[in-house]
């Protein structure tokens, strides 16, 4: 039994976990897309999202952590450049990960991990949505449904009397438009 062991070990010592993993976050920094098994990228999502949240500030301190992980000084130059500054609005979830069919070989679990930003056919609507979500507290929630129905009923009631006017305006109009006539003709 596994019980509260949170590291996933992939079958592997440490030292060839971690060197795993690093190459792994230095081919997704790089590819901003890779195909992996599914045990691998969800142990690949916990190690490099700390990582890519150390990008959002360029410091000296900050660079020399992340080599420590990558020991890659292209995919650092990539990650403090174009990564970090995609990211810099994101408070998190810089990955993706997405189910694919099982490997023919050996009926693996595939998974395809993806940087969030970098990804074309949803970069319209995840920046969108990134922009429009904000993290509330539950207490405001039970305040704002009555604020809701009473801004729902206010414009029922601003509707009619704009409705009746419409006519009103619309008679001068036309009134000064025959007037224009009569005088050019």
């Amino acid at each position: 039994m596994r019980h509260g062991d949170k590291i996933k070990n992939l079958s592997r010592t440490a030292s060839h976990r971690a060197a795993l993993l690093s190459n792994l976050t230095a081919q997704l920094i790089e590819h901003k897309r890779i195909t992996t098994t599914l045990a691998k990228a969800k142990a690949l999502r916990v190690y490099a999202e700390p990582i890519i949240t150390r990008s959002k500030k360029d410091t000296m301190h900050n660079r020399r952590i992340v080599f420590s992980y990558l020991q890659d000084k292209e995919s650092i130059k990539e990650l403090f450049g174009v990564i970090g500054d995609k990211v810099a609005g994101r408070p998190g979830g810089y990955t993706r990960i997405i189910k694919l069919p099982r490997r023919m070989g050996d009926a693996s679990d595939m998974a395809m991990i993806e940087l969030v930003d970098f990804n074309e056919i949803y970069g319209k609507d995840t920046e969108a949505a990134a922009a429009k979500k904000t993290r509330r507290s539950r207490r405001g929630a039970g305040t704002a449904a009555p604020k809701a129905t009473a801004t729902a009923s206010a414009p029922v009631a601003e509707a009619a009397p704009a409705v009746e006017e419409a006519p009103a305006t619309e008679a001068p109009a036309a009134d000064a438009t025959e007037s224009t006539e009569e005088t050019t003709a």
